[in-house]
């Protein structure tokens, strides 16, 4: 398994939403806004979670994403696994590097096949759930914003009123008048 920056905003975000719970669908630019991620890498990320079948989309006013599932059964290896979705397969410069260096490979290639095995087992133990509850105890807040329903438009703001002479011609008649 690769872990990269790409799995760590990852894994960053699905925390976000999980700490939201039922407040609806979070926009990717309030996860962005608060956690200093671009929205465009964002998105490109939340198309691989939700192929995965991670998250839900809902879009339109008030959309953006939500937990597909129970948070509990979120792993962390399944969030990773979904982002770095080829990260397993060998590529062919792999293939290659592997051929010119001959017979050496073998003799670590067990060692390094354990070593991910007791990672991905360690990732898959730890639950999106526990995650949001760890970051709650440390007293990670995240501002509850009203969700947005339907279309709204601005207030219209009130006309205002003036007895003041609206030219320099109202102003002179003003002027000569009170004489």
């Amino acid at each position: 398994m690769r872990l990269s920056t790409k799995s760590r905003f990852a894994v960053t975000a699905m925390i976000d939403i999980a700490l939201q719970g039922n407040a609806g669908p979070i926009s990717l630019a309030d996860i962005g806004m608060r956690h200093r991620i671009s929205v465009s890498y964002l998105e490109q990320l939340f198309s691989k979670l939700r192929q995965s079948g991670l998250v839900e989309s809902t879009r339109g006013p008030g959309g953006g994403y939500s937990l597909s599932r129970n948070s509990e059964s979120i792993s962390v290896a399944d969030i990773i696994g979904a982002v770095e979705a080829n990260a397993d397969k060998p590529t062919r410069a792999d293939a290659t590097l592997a051929m010119q260096q001959g017979s050496g490979e073998w003799m670590t290639q067990e060692l390094w096949a354990a070593l991910n095995a007791k990672m991905v087992e360690h990732m898959q133990s730890i639950s999106l759930r526990h995650l949001a509850s760890e970051q709650r105890a440390k007293g990670v807040k995240i501002e509850a914003r009203p969700a947005k329903r339907g279309v709204f438009s601005a207030p219209k703001p009130k006309p205002v009123y003036t007895t003041a002479p609206n030219s320099v011609f109202a102003l002179g008649r003003s002027l000569l008048g009170s004489r």
